[in-house]
């Protein structure tokens, strides 16, 4: 099924992994893609990290009042908060209009 993505918002979240408590980064990061999940306005989430700890994230919404709303969670604010102190040693955030979406999958 074809997903165009045209007029979402993309929260694109780059980051670099600390080799530290991979069991609480792994809990963490089930429990806010599921808060993610029940947010109004959530369309997705792609997400790939290499064994070197660097990822991306990419998280997708309908539009910036539900971005910033997730930004904003507490939940959310609070991970963020713990994320800094023992999961990250850096990360980048960049948050776009999509304005042109395709996709090809092979058959």
């Amino acid at each position: 099924m074809a997903m165009d993505r045209t007029g979402q918002i993309a929260v694109i979240f780059v980051s670099q992994r600390t080799v530290g408590d991979a069991d609480g980064y792994a809990r963490a990061a089930e429990a806010m893609d599921a808060l993610a999940a029940r947010q109004p306005g959530f369309c997705g989430t792609d997400s790939a990290r290499g064994a070197d700890g660097f990822g991306i994230t990419v998280s997708w919404w309908a539009d910036e009042a539900s971005a910033l709303a997730w930004r904003a969670h507490p939940e959310h604010a609070a991970i963020r908060e713990w994320g800094r102190a023992e999961w990250y040693s850096r990360y980048e955030v960049a948050v776009a209009k999509v304005g042109r979406s395709y996709e090809w999958e092979q058959r």
